[in-house]
């Protein structure tokens, strides 16, 4: 989807993001409302708290992760096509905190909506 980018929130707002979605359950640490820009927090679309702590952000467990949290997004069809029809009129960016793109919800939300 040629409209879609993810970005670390502690990473500076820009105008180039777009429209700003959080997709992570829980607010960011040290982060000021202000400061997140953000268009909209999309809790919903997080993975669920038990899947988050098992998970814990560690690197072996990632390619489990993104398959268990792929399962998860087949009940989240609403989110996901809302982010889709955002994506359609404007340019849209998914935040996430944690500390990689590659150990973030936020490439699995991105690498499934751009396989379809």
């Amino acid at each position: 989807m040629r409209n879609l980018a993810i970005k670390r929130i502690y990473e500076t707002a820009s105008d180039e993001d777009g429209y700003r979605i959080l997709v992570d359950r829980i607010w960011p640490r040290g982060i000021s409302k202000e400061k997140a820009k953000l268009d909209e927090w999309l809790k919903d679309i997080a993975p669920s708290t038990e899947l988050r702590k098992w998970f814990n952000h560690e690197a072996e467990k990632a390619d489990e992760f993104a398959e268990l949290y792929k399962k998860e997004l087949k009940e989240k069809q609403s989110e996901l096509t809302h982010i889709r029809a955002l994506c359609e009129k404007q340019k849209v960016t998914l935040l996430y905190a944690a500390k990689t793109a590659e150990l973030s919800q936020a490439i699995v939300i991105e690498n499934l909506l751009n396989e379809k």
